[in-house]
């Protein structure tokens, strides 16, 4: 490779690496219920714990190119844990990394298309190795996510035998990050990223627009960290609670607003079992595919 083409090359994964970080603090800067925000601090997990752990994690990312996602995805989660008291991004660094590596595959420059992308990412998830879950499992154990359990196939307690691919896909019927390996990304490139690019062309507001897309990706499925920390009745009530704040017109009516904050509320659990933890880490996704697909960040 010429200095020219490694520059470029270096310039490019900079350049996506940004833009994962900047996906991560517009999510986390965004008021969804239930979740961190700049006005709203777990007693053990702060919004600048947030802004620390996306800074942190930049430079793992802007090395994708040349790292088995595993790799990347233990390095990121190692760098951020340097400089928070607790897991913060685990399943934004494991949906993240993969699309980082599938946009660096995908165009050498410009805008890139998500359903580009998601071809990309195809390929990147099939060639995913028995390494690469060595690692993840290695991630996970180091950023200890609360109500993990056990599992009786491969689980990240024991050396992984299979795939990252095909861990996943045994997992996915309990976890919603596993489940979107499996199924290519389904709810962040079918539910959450059309959300999201549909509310900013209608003007919304990044704030406003990515509440709009959480509580899309809320309502379509229960979020699985809700069910291992608080059961599927608990998750499903939750669920429905956003649909009707979508119902009601969200965050793009009065009425709306009123059952968006009503629902903020019911949410504020001290022991945070109502916590949608998973469907903000699509969020994160989704946002991430949407800014790829964009020639400037619009603000």
């Amino acid at each position: 490779m010429t200095a020219v083409g490694a520059s470029t090359n270096a310039g490019r994964a900079l350049e996506i690496a940004i833009a994962a970080q900047l996906a991560c603090l517009l999510e986390v800067g965004a008021p969804k219920p239930g979740n961190v925000s700049p006005a709203h601090d777990f007693a053990d997990l702060r919004y600048e714990d947030f802004l620390a752990s996306a800074i942190a994690f930049g430079t793992a990312l802007s090395g994708a190119a040349t790292r088995s996602i595993g790799e990347t995805v233990r390095l990121a989660i190692e760098a951020s844990a340097q400089h928070t008291r607790s897991n913060t991004n685990l399943g934004i660094v494991l949906l993240i990394s993969p699309l980082t590596r599938a946009a660096l595959a995908a165009e050498p420059s410009g805008p890139i298309p998500p359903d580009t992308l998601r071809h990309a990412l195809r390929r990147v998830l099939a060639a995913t190795t028995v390494d690469d879950a060595r690692d993840v499992y290695a991630a996970i154990r180091r950023a200890a996510p609360g109500g993990l359990g056990r599992a009786d196939q491969q689980d990240v307690a024991d050396e992984p035998t299979m795939t990252l691919l095909e861990v996943m896909r045994l997992a996915a019927d309990r976890d919603g990050v596993a489940r979107e390996y499996a199924t290519a990304f389904e709810a962040t490139f079918e539910k959450g990223a059309p959300t999201l690019a549909r509310a900013r062309r209608d003007g919304l507001p990044w704030n406003d627009a990515i509440v709009e897309t959480f509580l899309a990706i809320l309502a379509a499925a229960p979020d699985t960290h809700i069910v291992r920390r608080g059961g599927t009745a608990l998750a499903t009530d939750v669920s429905r609670r956003a649909g009707k704040v979508l119902a009601a017109g969200g965050v793009r009516s009065e009425s709306g607003r009123i059952a968006l904050r009503d629902m903020h509320r019911a949410l504020q659990d001290p022991s945070h079992l109502t916590n949608p933890g998973t469907s903000a880490d699509i969020t994160a996704a989704a946002i991430f595919v949407v800014l790829l697909s964009s020639d400037r960040l619009k603000t």
